[in-house]
């Protein structure tokens, strides 16, 4: 079973980031956290791993509407969207908060995770649309 809407481009990795942040923001959702895998592993382990981002992406009406109908949603919030290199490509994958929500077992919010998957899937294509192969931005 896959949790994530996936894609993946040819385009330098910091243009991706910058773009998946526009995008997430043209949907409505900001980004709480940044954390810089690669840097954080390099100063607590000492060890090298390609470029991986994770961003904590929250919009706060939906946000704030799952936690009226599931306070303990919080522990799930905000959904991450991570971004990072392979060999010579850039991954862009967002959690799908329809598989996400299953685990809350709750038909309430079924409306909003539907929501979120909708805004989650034009965030993924809007990067493609960008980035087409080549890398190179439209």
């Amino acid at each position: 079973m896959t949790y994530t809407i996936t894609t993946t481009v040819e385009a330098p990795f910091d243009d991706v980031i910058g773009e998946v942040t526009t995008v997430l923001e043209d949907e409505g959702f900001g980004v709480l956290s940044d954390i810089d895998v690669q840097t954080t592993l390099k100063e607590k382990l000492d060890v090298h791993v390609d470029q991986y981002r994770i961003l904590g992406a929250c919009n706060p009406s939906l946000a704030h509407q799952g936690l009226a109908q599931e306070p303990e949603l919080g522990a799930l919030l905000p959904c991450n969207v991570i971004v990072y290199e392979t060999d010579d490509d850039i991954v862009v994958s967002a959690v799908d908060p329809q598989r996400l929500l299953e685990v809350a077992d709750n038909p309430q919010l079924e409306e909003i995770s539907t929501d979120v998957h909708e805004r989650f899937e034009r965030v993924i294509t809007a990067i493609d649309e960008q980035f087409p192969s080549g890398g190179e931005p439209r």
